[in-house]
């Protein structure tokens, strides 16, 4: 069993600080943090690994043309198939940058030029190929307003309006909701007759239960492929990362997801500027994955994108992490994106908190990730200086118990 001390001046552990506590690493678990002294294979300030909740790093590649980015797929508008592991290079040189600044997870999505652009999965930035990269499968990607719209030289059925695409998008999921339900009133039905035989003992309990069981299966047969990714959504079992960015379309995201009973996440933001939009968003217990902070605001969508929003959606009911959208900002420079909230008076703690444990938590992996604390993976990073400092650098990267960097 490999056991690693590791001496922390100062632990931010993803919800507080601590001064001189001890980490104790077994494989790839932290079995124990202490104030108990003991002698440490490393030293400095400590902050649990960070995590980018909203990336398509390995899609649009570092170095490489943009001719050659896999980032949006131009044949349909509704494309719940696409999977972006299968369109990630792993050779990518921005997930090198990210390890040296101790981001070690990202949840990779497609673009944002399709109403449903494809799957979102959760990845190890450190991997060295897709088997390994693989940790989690966390939902859909999709986007309202003007990217969606601005699509119209692409393939598949599109519209130049909101109102076009919203109801594209209303229709596609209206009819598999029919669908879905005329087939279960089918089953039901089928059900009853069933129940109705073994009662007058036409059929054994026996063979009630093989002609259910077929009746599910048949049930299932009913659906394309891209239906069934579509129930997952509509059953809550995924949740969905929607692009939005302008105050009406965040209100109109509220609306989607209260007829739908959509599970969630608001991503972006960039132009909300009234901080009862992020109320709303609060009260209807939608996360806010905000950002990226410090782009271009490239297009007039972004027109109220400044800086001093964070505020707002600091003193909002939201409850909220932070993105890079990478390549929009680098993936190293997610921890650099705290700056516009602690110059709002944030305080450290809860700054690193956004990176960690806040992301994890929208992500649904707060159970392994995300806080420095006995049972969780041991990934983490030793910085030479406080980690909000600008000169800060990691002097040991540990991902999930193995050391990935060491100065």
């Amino acid at each position: 069993m490999k056991k690693t001390v590791i001496k922390a001046k100062v632990l931010y552990d993803g919800l507080k600080s601590y001064t001189n506590r001890f980490i104790i690493v077994e494989d790839e678990k932290i079995v124990e943090v202490t104030k108990n002294a003991m002698k440490a294979d490393f030293e400095g300030f400590v902050t649990p690994a960070f995590i980018d909740p909203h990336s398509h790093i390995g899609m649009d590649r570092d170095g490489e043309p943009w001719q050659e980015s896999e980032v949006n797929d131009i044949v349909n508008q509704i494309n719940p198939l696409d999977d972006p592991l299968n369109s990630i290079y792993f050779d990518d040189r921005a997930f090198k940058d990210a390890v040296d600044f101790g981001v070690l997870y990202s949840c990779v999505v497609p673009g944002s030029g399709n109403l449903i652009g494809g799957r979102a999965k959760i990845i190890r930035n450190y991997a060295r190929n897709v088997k390994e990269a693989f940790m989690k499968d966390y939902g859909f990607k999709m986007a309202l307003g003007y990217n969606p719209r601005s699509t119209q030289e692409w393939k598949g059925e599109r519209s130049n309006t909101r109102m076009g695409i919203y109801a594209l998008l209303e229709k596609k999921l209206d009819a598999v909701l029919i669908k879905r339900e005329k087939k279960e009133l089918d089953l039901k039905k089928k059900t009853r007759e069933f129940n109705k035989k073994l009662k007058e003992k036409k059929i054994s309990k026996k063979e009630l239960e093989e002609e259910l069981k077929i009746a599910d299966k048949e049930f299932e047969l009913e659906f394309l492929p891209e239906e069934k990714a579509l129930l997952l959504l509509l059953r809550g079992k995924m949740t969905a990362k929607i692009h939005v960015h302008k105050e009406d379309d965040v209100y109109y995201l509220i609306k989607l997801a209260k007829k739908y009973n959509l599970k969630v996440t608001a991503e972006h933001t960039g132009d909300v500027f009234h901080k009862e939009v992020f109320d709303e968003l609060g009260k209807n217990n939608i996360p806010v994955v905000f950002g990226p902070l410090g782009s271009l605001g490239y297009k007039v969508e972004l027109k109220h994108a400044y800086y001093q929003n964070a505020k707002l959606l600091m003193n909002s009911k939201a409850f909220f992490g932070l993105m890079t959208d990478h390549p929009v900002i680098h993936t190293y420079s997610l921890r650099d994106s705290l700056k516009f909230f602690l110059i709002q008076g944030m305080n450290k703690e809860d700054a690193i908190s956004l990176i960690t444990y806040k992301n994890a938590k929208i992500l649904g992996i707060d159970d392994v990730l995300g806080t420095i604390e006995k049972g969780k993976l041991a990934s983490l990073v030793v910085w030479n200086n406080d980690p909000l400092d600008l000169s800060a650098f990691p002097v040991m990267v540990m991902g999930e118990g193995k050391i990935l960097r060491k100065k």
